[in-house]
């Protein structure tokens, strides 16, 4: 299952490039084991990108170490890159101020990109799992998600440049194949740490519910990331013709087009707002609640109204109709009170 998930993954990389990203751990240990084996058939070159996040002190160093020791040993260029995901945070207003694992995410991947572009690779290939895939579902569905969130992890990147080739394959199949190889990795300590809620929800729950529900639980929620996500796919189709319709920039500012807004059907006028508060950068703590508000704005808003967003965005409704753009003082959208213009969102 290994080398067929990664030889479909890498089908067509003739003569291409691809960094494999290398934590040490046992699933980027089996990635890059089986990137390898493939890779030389088919005529791909692979090196190994490792990020040192430095929150582990020594064990970082540790990891750094081993993975530099293991690209010798299979004969493929090694990089690494040393990050700081706290000097990110202290960059960070309070209002759009990451979590630590946001941070370190934002920063693991900026740094890949840099040694993908030092070693010439045209992918990047992460060992994200089926486990993997089936913990983000369930801690998205928790903590309270929509239809697009059960769509997990993607395969690839919207770049196309960040390939997951192992999103179908389980732990338990890695395991299988690192113990077959007598291969050796680096045990993340912080992985046995219940304080987070994926080792929660991996060591206490998932084993239960597998035992009392479904033994191919892992298989079951694996499938309907991959039906979600195609779903998503084609409405956000939908969605994107739509927006081409009614959305404009116009002088900074995002103008809402349409008076018909009362005709659309919910679930796609909710993607339009959706949609155009991640174009003015607000959707990173929106809710549901903020979707509704917006759109029973735009339907029904008066002259001279506003409302206040997530991430200082506001929607404005004056006589040429609503505008959306960044909350400033002593700014105002083209044709709003004062005729001032603020940068586009």
């Amino acid at each position: 299952m290994m080398l067929e998930a990664v030889a479909r993954a890498l089908r067509g990389m003739c003569r291409g490039k691809l960094l494999v990203a290398v934590s040490g751990g046992i699933d980027s240990i089996a990635l890059l084991h089986a990137c390898v084996e493939v890779a030389r058939r088919e005529g791909a070159d692979v090196s190994v990108g490792h990020v040192d996040h430095g929150l582990r002190s020594d064990e970082s160093d540790q990891d750094a170490s081993f993975v530099a020791a293991l690209a010798r040993e299979l004969g493929v260029p090694g990089y690494c890159r040393r990050v700081d995901p706290h000097l990110l945070r202290e960059d960070s207003s309070s209002r759009s101020r990451p979590t630590l694992q946001e941070a370190a995410r934002t920063q693991r991947y900026g740094a890949l990109y840099d040694m993908a572009r030092e070693a010439g690779c045209q992918q990047i290939a992460t060992a994200h799992n089926l486990d993997d895939q089936v913990e983000t579902v369930l801690l998205r569905l928790f903590r309270g998600t929509g239809p697009d969130g059960l769509g997990g992890i993607p395969e690839r990147s919207p770049d196309g440049v960040v390939i997951r080739p192992l999103l179908r394959v389980s732990r338990a199949e890695i395991a299988r194949y690192v113990a077959e190889k007598e291969l050796s990795w680096r045990e993340d300590s912080s992985n046995a740490k219940l304080t987070y809620s994926r080792n929660r929800l991996r060591l206490r729950w998932l084993p239960g519910l597998a035992d009392d529900f479904n033994p191919q639980l892992l298989r079951a929620i694996g499938n309907l990331a991959d039906a979600q996500q195609q779903d998503s796919e084609w409405i956000e189709s939908l969605v994107s013709q739509q927006a081409a319709i009614r959305f404009t920039e116009e002088k900074g500012w995002m103008t809402i087009r349409g008076g018909d807004w009362q005709e659309l059907p919910e679930a796609l006028a909710r993607r339009l707002m959706l949609r155009i508060l991640r174009q003015c950068g607000g959707s990173r703590d929106a809710s549901r609640v903020h979707i509704v508000r917006m759109l029973d704005f735009v339907r029904s808003g008066r002259p001279g109204t506003h409302i206040e967003l997530p991430g200082g965005v506001r929607m404005v409704c004056d006589r040429e109709g609503v505008r959306m753009g960044p909350l400033a003082k002593e700014q105002t959208p083209a044709h709003g009170p004062g005729g001032g213009v603020l940068s586009a969102c």
